[in-house]
């Protein structure tokens, strides 16, 4: 008890700690794509996942918690897509089995595999519909909108993945989580309906490689901006979970900001959207069940206690989240 009492105390400060140079979109970034992703959801699928929204938006966080306990977990939130070559994202063998025999497993581990991983949890999810298995379906669902949200992230598609190549260390959270935590609240995120995806695969690969055209402004542009800035402003001592923390300055951020013109917001929404499509490509490719009769599901204690056992895990292990390049 006291060992997850430490963790529900922790965990805010935890999942908001942007010195890792492998983080995400952040503790409030994933929480809102996956909360919005579920009123993209036809009436059939709205009510059962409305009802469990606050299981869907926890465990949107899972996989990152993962990354520090799990070995091999930390491959499947990225892809480094200048390690092979021009034009890789069309290059690629789209199937993990056909990648696997063209490079190796060692190697498609070491350079990430979202891509791939992304149409297992398609898979997985569109079992578990099947089985009506609530749980499964639910945790399947969080843990899927966390990889196809990274997906959509630019510096999850390069080896440059925090600026280390180019003198940007830390441009990873200020795309992802700074300027998410500042600008966000003013977002249009009105994606429309979700939809039935006939060839899902192509939909990952085509977001991919949006993701990975936004590379260079995020890049260039912060360059720009870093050169023509008073280097005394570009950071700020600001409170974050009742501490005090070194990071970018709110002026620096906002020009920052608006040169990308909007590109956080795009890659936001376009992750909601995929997200609701994959959800919604699942249950009909599983044949729509009724999910209704899965409305009152309550957790087991068996998985309760699983789900407390994967929070401590993440404090006590500490696998590296991936190797510097």
């Amino acid at each position: 008890m006291k060992k997850l009492l430490l963790v529900l105390i922790l965990l805010p400060q935890i999942l908001v700690a942007e010195d890792s140079p492998q983080s995400r979109w952040g503790f409030m970034g994933h929480q809102r794509i996956n909360r919005l992703a579920i009123f993209t959801l036809p009436p059939e699928m709205i009510s059962f996942y409305k009802k469990n929204i606050r299981f869907i938006v926890e465990h949107s966080v899972a996989p990152d918690q993962r990354r520090y306990a799990v070995v091999g977990e930390a491959p499947k939130h990225f892809i480094d897509l200048d390690n092979y070559g021009d034009s890789a994202s069309y290059k690629l063998p789209f199937y993990w089995k056909d990648a696997v025999e063209k490079f190796s497993e060692d190697s498609l581990m070491k350079h990430g595999i979202v891509p791939w991983h992304i149409q297992s949890m398609k898979f997985q999810l569109t079992k578990a519909f099947q089985e009506k298995d609530a749980y499964r379906i639910l945790k399947i669902s969080a843990e899927m909108g966390h990889y196809i949200a990274d997906a959509n992230v630019p510096l999850h598609t390069s080896s440059n993945y925090n600026g280390q190549k180019t003198n940007q260390l830390g441009i990873h959270a200020f795309w992802e989580s700074r300027l998410v935590e500042l600008f966000s609240g003013n977002y249009n995120f009105f994606v429309g309906q979700a939809e039935y995806l006939p060839k899902p695969t192509l939909r990952i690969w085509e977001n991919l490689r949006k993701a990975n055209a936004c590379l260079d402004s995020v890049l260039v542009f912060e360059q720009t901006l870093n050169e023509n800035s008073n280097p005394n402003l570009k950071y700020a001592i600001i409170e974050r979970n009742g501490q005090n923390v070194k990071d970018f300055s709110e002026d620096y951020a906002r020009k920052y900001h608006s040169m990308l013109s909007n590109q956080v917001e795009r890659q936001m929404c376009s992750a909601i959207k995929m997200i609701g499509d994959f959800w919604l490509t699942s249950w009909i490719d599983a044949g729509q069940p009724d999910l209704k009769e899965m409305i009152n599901w309550k957790i087991s204690e068996k998985q309760a206690k699983e789900d407390t056992q994967a929070w401590t895990d993440w404090l006590e292990n500490n696998v590296p989240a991936r190797a510097e390049n």
